[in-house]
């Protein structure tokens, strides 16, 4: 790949290694895009000088269609015209991240790829919720990407020092959180260091907590649509109905995307411990080791952790556990289920007489 197309593509967050990949495919001629939108049957692309409509070639369709998966915002790909000169993509390059999570019917669903940053938005009104941030929390730094919580609103939150300090508590050091007027032009002065040219930015949170506000705010115009939220929750309707990459004044790009309205996230154990880091670095200090910070004597995580986010990790921990079960472990598990209750059941027949 030459200098010229390598500077051209640079600013919408392609990299030397994304080039080596490129290269090794070997299909020419072609050239390497960006994924802004996925539509129904075709997906919008950005070749660092326009956007295109093009379509999947039917070899790769059929892989991922094969596999589950799908074209996400953010990939890179291959493209190449035919004859006629559509464009097609036969290719996806690696991805450097994938923020991946599980649906309603238990598929995993990947949300955004190549992000550097996740901005978890959230309100501080009716939309504030520690617990879901921990959870966002969990999603982001399981897939390798480095949060920052943004917390919208404070224009209209009188006791707005007590949540961000509620929130400290619970949130590690490590994570930065800002607090601002996604409406104000002041925003984009505060997010401008974690926005830096060739970055990618995703904007993650509920309906109605500011997400394309803010998207508008930094890009310097309206753009994305709006809505007003619900007076008795502070939620919002869903005015964001896909995931569009954008591109921004200063270099970076932003990935708006819709609200979700739940949140099972995709992780092992090993991801969860990262993400509630300081859970795992109390467990050493438990009396037992096997000590699983419920009612045993001598927890140190039981009596060093808010209870609230003890609880919270304690249920993504069972999600992650029962998404790793396999169907053998889940049979034994209903079977398990079954014979207590009908052993609680016999205990409560014979206690009547």
């Amino acid at each position: 790949m030459n200098d010229r197309i390598f500077d051209r593509l640079w600013p919408i967050g392609f990299t030397p290694a994304l080039a080596r990949a490129f290269d090794a495919f070997g299909l020419d001629p072609s050239w390497p895009v960006r994924v802004v939108e996925v539509q129904r049957e075709t997906v919008i692309v950005d070749d660092g000088a326009a956007t295109a409509s093009a379509r999947l070639h039917p070899p790769i369709a059929r892989d991922l269609a094969a596999s589950e998966q799908a074209v996400a915002v953010g990939d890179w790909a291959v493209a190449a015209r035919d004859v006629h000169g559509e464009t097609w993509i036969h290719a996806l390059l690696p991805a450097t991240s994938r923020i991946v999570r599980i649906d309603s019917d238990g598929r995993r669903r990947v949300l955004v790829s190549n992000v550097d940053t996740a901005m978890v938005v959230m309100g501080l009104d009716g939309d504030f919720n520690p617990r879901r941030v921990e959870r966002y929390l969990a999603l982001t730094q399981g897939a390798g990407v480095w949060p920052l919580i943004v917390l919208t609103k404070l224009d209209c939150a009188p006791r707005a020092q007590e949540a961000i300090d509620l929130l400290r508590l619970r949130i590690p050091a490590a994570v930065p959180i800002e607090a601002l007027n996604a409406t104000a032009a002041a925003a984009a002065a505060t997010l401008a260091p974690y926005l830096g040219a060739g970055q990618t930015a995703v904007l993650l949170g509920s309906s109605g907590a500011g997400k394309s506000t803010l998207a508008n705010t930094l890009l310097g115009r309206t753009v994305q649509s709006t809505g007003a939220v619900r007076a008795d929750d502070s939620r919002g309707r869903h005015t964001t109905t896909a995931r569009t990459l954008l591109r921004l004044p200063g270099g970076a790009c932003l990935i708006d995307t819709p609200g979700l309205r739940g949140l099972r996230v995709d992780l092992d154990e090993a991801d969860l411990a990262a993400s509630f880091g300081d859970v795992a670095a109390l467990a050493s200090r438990c009396r037992f080791r096997d000590c699983r910070h419920g009612d045993e004597p001598g927890c140190a995580v039981r009596e060093g952790i808010a209870a609230d986010r003890l609880k919270n990790f304690h249920k993504i921990a069972r999600e992650v556990r029962r998404e790793q079960m396999t169907f053998l472990d889940r049979r034994r598990q209903l079977a398990e289920w079954k014979s207590r209750g009908r052993a609680a059941a016999e205990r409560m027949r014979l206690k009547r007489g």
